[in-house]
């Protein structure tokens, strides 16, 4: 059964795509993984990016240096909500939450480090935004969360840039 339900997760390849020279095929990922960087681009995707899918993404890159009130809140968890909803079947959507700051990454044990270093990071993590995800995988009934970095990275060519988000699988 457990079989059965990770295959229904499905296998996809890896993002960003990389080549594996000794296999001669593309890196494959599956289950939790593949929910996860589908999530990942989903969530990096402008409308209009996807070929024949004009209204595939989130857009979130239109509210990248709108100061973050609760309609602008309110506006990207509509975003991410309609999103995942139209887009990602494998997954039922709980809830989802808008963290400003990169304290909250960390686990509880590195809160002592960050307080030592509150006045350098206060400076950078003013732009940084965490999108929380939590969400429950249809097919194993097992609790998943995602957390999706959105900021600005200084010195890029690029508006925004998203690390790869990080997932957190609790069976239930």
């Amino acid at each position: 059964m457990e079989e059965d339900s990770k295959a229904y997760l499905g296998t996809g390849w890896g993002f960003p795509p990389t080549f594996d020279q000794k296999a001669r095929s593309v890196r494959l990922v599956s289950a939790e993984t593949d929910i996860c960087e589908s999530l990942q681009i989903l969530l990096s995707t402008s409308f209009g990016e996807r070929v024949m899918q004009p209204n595939y993404g989130c857009n979130l890159q239109d509210l990248l240096f709108e100061s973050l009130t609760p309609t602008v809140t309110s506006s990207i968890k509509e975003l991410v909500r309609t999103a995942i909803l139209y887009y990602e079947p494998r997954v039922r959507l709980k809830k989802i939450d808008i963290k400003q700051g990169l304290e909250n990454l960390l686990p509880d044990t590195a809160q002592d480090f960050i307080q030592n270093l509150r006045q350098q990071e206060e400076e950078r993590s003013q732009g940084f935004l965490q999108i929380i995800v939590d969400c429950i995988i249809i097919s194993t009934n097992s609790r998943f969360n995602f957390v999706y970095p959105f900021y600005l990275q200084e010195g890029s060519s690029t508006l925004v840039s998203s690390a790869p988000g990080i997932a957190i699988v609790v069976n239930s």
